[in-house]
């Protein structure tokens, strides 16, 4: 029986959910009432019930009460550090291709959205270390990674420093840098990735991704980076009235992804032509050779 088929067990976390679409996550706490403006529910009534149950407050308004998903429990958990939304941890786990086994290298560790996403999906055969500069950030990312798998990973590491002091022991398949500045990270990654290993970095302003773009391409090491963000738009479904939502979940953070090449190879130079004034005198970044 998977841990999802149990019942409901003090201690757990589940979503409440009222009419209009509202939600609150909370912990079941034996003989506490979770108050709202439209009557309290005794959390001893939920407590032994199973997953995905209609409960009714004081006032009479029905909540569905089920368990969270990780995308929910995210964007709810307490955090030091900004997180990652769902939409970019998604693209994250796909575009760089995290699968079971591999090792991933993650700094910052932030407050541990993204860090249990590549926990699940590198599985126990895989690990994942990551670093965190800030020691306040990494107690909370440890706090919320544990509450929501359920204690300790025995397949993480977590290190409160920098990220170039890694001195592991084995080579990684994939480096994720959600970090101010990832261009300082290129050459250390060149040297602990693995051929063909992935390379990713979130960053959260046009001029933070234009450098670190051309960091990768200077260095020679990478192919040609490829950067985009992710737009999320949710539909109004409604009988005949079919529209899109008048709001959106826009800009949040751009993507950047390459790949590490063999050592002592170049990867062929796309052509491209560049604006005039790409480059001009104003440009403070790194030049490609050749410009």
């Amino acid at each position: 029986m998977s841990d999802r088929s149990r019942l409901l067990e003090a201690g757990d976390q589940v979503r409440l959910e009222d009419p209009k679409g509202k939600r609150h996550l909370i912990t079941l706490v034996p003989g506490k009432i979770f108050h709202t403006h439209k009557g309290g529910i005794a959390l001893d009534d939920l407590i032994g019930k199973p997953d995905g149950i209609v409960a009714k407050s004081t006032g009479g308004v029905e909540y569905l009460v089920i368990r969270p998903l990780l995308a929910d429990y995210v964007v709810a958990m307490p955090r030091g550090a900004a997180v990652i939304y769902p939409k970019d941890a998604a693209q994250i786990l796909v575009i760089a291709d995290i699968f079971p086994g591999a090792h991933v290298i993650e700094a910052g560790a932030g407050s541990g959205g993204l860090t249990s996403y590549l926990l699940r999906a590198v599985g126990p055969s895989g690990r994942v270390t990551s670093y965190e500069r800030r020691e306040d950030f990494a107690a909370i990312a440890k706090k919320n990674v544990e509450r929501f798998l359920h204690g300790e990973q025995p397949h993480w590491s977590l290190v409160v420093g920098d990220l170039v002091e890694y001195e592991g022991d084995a080579a990684a398949d994939r480096v994720i840098l959600d970090m101010v500045d990832p261009w300082n990270c290129v050459e250390w990654a060149a040297g602990v990735l693995v051929p063909g290993g992935v390379l990713c970095a979130y960053v959260a302003t046009t001029t933070q991704m234009a450098r670190f773009v051309e960091t990768v391409r200077v260095h020679n090491g990478f192919t040609e980076p490829h950067a985009e963000e992710t737009m999320v738009r949710s539909w109004h479904v409604e009988g005949l009235a079919v529209r899109p939502d008048h709001r959106m979940i826009g800009h949040t953070g751009f993507l950047v992804i390459t790949r590490r090449l063999a050592p002592g190879f170049i990867a062929p130079r796309k052509k491209r032509r560049p604006a005039p004034g790409a480059y001009g005198e104003q440009y403070t970044g790194p030049r490609p050779s050749g410009e």
